[in-house]
């Protein structure tokens, strides 16, 4: 039947406008795993469009428990390629953590995230929070306005406990900088101690994303930083309020990519290109025509098989909108962004980014040299095959010329100052000056040493 349902695809498709000759596939049956959020929405929709099916792929997707469950998946082999955290291939290629060099032809999305904090800790901050003209409290909120809170926390002998989604997530990261950019230290990472609570005013733990709302309401975190769509699902649930995006952290930042062993690209070079060939074309359909299919993407992830919840709470973001305290709803188009700004291609500074966070904060021990983030985020991300993938689509007519950035070396220009909280900018090619310029993290040779930083 999956042979005489391929021959019926193949045949309509010979008959299609711009139609190419199909790659010879080296394998076609493909298991995919991913974590429940939003923004796993290209698999799904590559899935439910049918674009897999057009590249003559059968694919399954399986929900994973967590991320490392997924990670180990994909290198054992049980899963040929998964939904991931941009640290995860990176992190895995170094050696921190689990060792297997994983890459990326594709990148998942732009921004996404959100970070929550309990109603308790929101009732504190709101009183020192300038307004508008509407009595609204001003966005974006600085981590300087949980400052108190925290030291209020420290007096009475408690510990300030926020949630997480993996060590080496985005959601990490991004908390560390918007507290780190209020003042507070989130705690620093050693080879002996990777807990990352070394020196910290704020204790960062892991909590799965579907767990973090319950989570937060049994009050073992007083705040979290996680993915779509359980930063609205506290509000609808009212049990928490966002405080910031990570739009407003900094400005288009990257996302999720889509991870694979390089064995298996290597193995399988024609069906990675036929994989990536179908994540694109999902990812224009979801930003196409003004975010028009939107709606029609927010029914596909509520069914229980891929985000599985309220298409509701899913549409409060995946729509360009978001909700901060519950009633007050603020347009933020570019929440969610699967194609546009370049979205899809995998930018070896981003990587580069990652990397420096990585070091910032104590996972990666020693200094490297300028040389080593470039020559690692290469290794990891693949933007020929990226590249490669696209000009098939625009021989076919299923994809513009004009939306790829052929002559980009792999770096994006300098990220400006004006578009990250603290005022920072971020130039991926002077990875170390970046981390000088930071006020808080190892810069230059410091190390950490027991509970203390040395160099």
């Amino acid at each position: 039947m999956k042979r005489l349902l391929l021959g019926l695809v193949m045949t309509s498709a010979l008959s299609a406008p711009g139609f190419a000759a199909p790659l010879a596939l080296e394998k076609d049956e493909l298991t995919f795993g991913f974590i429940k959020l939003t923004d796993m929405a290209p698999l799904a929709v590559a899935y439910e469009q049918g674009y897999f099916l057009d590249e003559g792929l059968f694919v399954t997707l399986e929900a994973q428990a967590n991320w490392k469950v997924l990670l180990d998946g994909v290198i054992s082999g049980q899963l040929d390629g998964a939904h991931m955290l941009a640290g995860q291939p990176l992190a895995a290629t170094i050696g921190y953590g689990t060792e297997a060099h994983i890459v990326t032809p594709f990148s998942m999305d732009l921004n996404g995230n959100g970070i929550t904090v309990s109603n308790e800790v929101w009732e504190l901050m709101k009183p020192a929070l300038p307004t508008d003209a509407d009595g609204k409290v001003q966005h974006p909120i600085s981590a300087s306005a949980l400052a108190p809170v925290v030291e209020s926390f420290k007096a009475e002998g408690k510990p300030f406990n926020m949630g997480m989604v993996f060590p080496v997530s985005t959601h990490n990261y991004e908390l560390r900088y918007w507290l780190a950019a209020g003042g507070l230290n989130p705690g620093f990472y050693s080879p002996e101690n990777i807990t990352g609570q070394i020196g910290a005013d704020v204790l960062l733990s892991v909590t799965p994303p579907p767990q973090m709302p319950a989570t937060l309401e049994a009050g073992t975190i007083n705040g979290y930083c996680v993915g779509e769509p359980w930063n609205q699902a506290a509000v609808f649930k009212g049990i928490g309020v966002p405080v910031i995006t990570d739009y407003e952290l900094w400005k288009n930042n990257p996302e999720k990519v889509f991870g694979l062993t390089a064995e298996f690209t290597e193995q399988y070079p024609n069906t990675t290109l036929a994989i990536t060939k179908a994540l694109i074309r999902a990812a224009i359909w979801l930003d196409e025509n003004d975010n028009a299919n939107r709606a029609e993407a927010v029914q596909i992830l509520a069914r229980p098989e891929y985000v599985g919840a309220d298409p509701e709470v899913i549409a409060n973001s995946m729509t360009g909108t978001f909700e901060y305290e519950k009633g007050d709803k603020r347009p933020v188009p570019d929440f969610n962004v699967f194609f546009r700004h370049n979205a899809t291609y995998p930018f070896y500074s981003d990587a580069v980014w990652y990397l420096t966070q990585m070091r910032r904060w104590g996972q990666i021990p020693a200094a490297k040299a300028d040389g080593w983030y470039d020559e690692v985020a290469k290794s990891v991300y693949k933007p020929a095959i990226y590249l490669e993938a696209a000009r098939l689509l625009v021989d076919e007519g299923l994809a513009n010329e004009a939306d790829f950035p052929w002559d980009s070396d792999g770096y994006k220009p300098a990220t400006p100052a004006e578009d990250v909280i603290d005022g920072i900018g971020f130039d991926a090619k002077l990875p170390n000056a970046y981390l000088d310029s930071l006020p808080i993290g190892l810069k230059g040779a410091q190390t950490v040493v027991g509970n203390d930083i040395q160099g």
